[in-house]
């Protein structure tokens, strides 16, 4: 049986109370964009709609994903299926008029080009969401790049 000494058991008490205090200091300077309401309080079901079947927004900086423009409401995108691509494939995008995907999406981190879709692309909403017609949550003064306007 391990036995421990009470210097050692004193001390660790004595962190383990100073961490306490600390992390609750730490929560009580951290402040919410909407101020004291909480999430319930300002959040409800009706508060933006999904832009449907709408031309895709324009992208403000290089490199940007596009944004979805339709709705992705019960997509499934799992390790075995992936629903994008019924639409956004290299043999489907004709047919159904959809953007297909990047060829950049066919690379490893390593910029090798890969027969199927690369695993860093194939969650579509890790980079891609939908376009929402939402207000800003704070007031923002960021100006999109001058070269993607021409």
């Amino acid at each position: 049986m391990m036995t421990t000494h009470p210097i050692l058991g004193a001390a660790l008490l004595v962190s383990a109370m100073a961490f306490s205090q600390a992390a609750a200091a730490a929560e009580d300077k951290i402040k919410s964009l909407r101020g004291t309401e909480s999430i319930e309080a300002t959040s409800r079901a009706d508060m933006f709609r999904i832009e449907r079947d709408q031309p895709p927004i324009e992208r403000d900086f290089v490199q940007q994903p596009p944004l979805v423009p339709h709705s992705v409401k019960g997509y499934t995108v799992t390790k075995n299926f992936n629903k994008c691509m019924d639409c956004h494939s290299w043999s489907r995008y004709k047919e159904t008029k959809a953007t297909k995907v990047s060829l950049t999406h066919f690379k490893d981190r390593d910029g090798r080009e890969l027969a199927n879709i690369s695993p860093r692309h194939y969650f579509c909403g890790q980079c891609h969401v939908p376009q929402y017609d939402a207000p800003p949550l704070v007031g923002n003064s960021f100006r999109p790049v001058e070269e993607l306007k021409r």
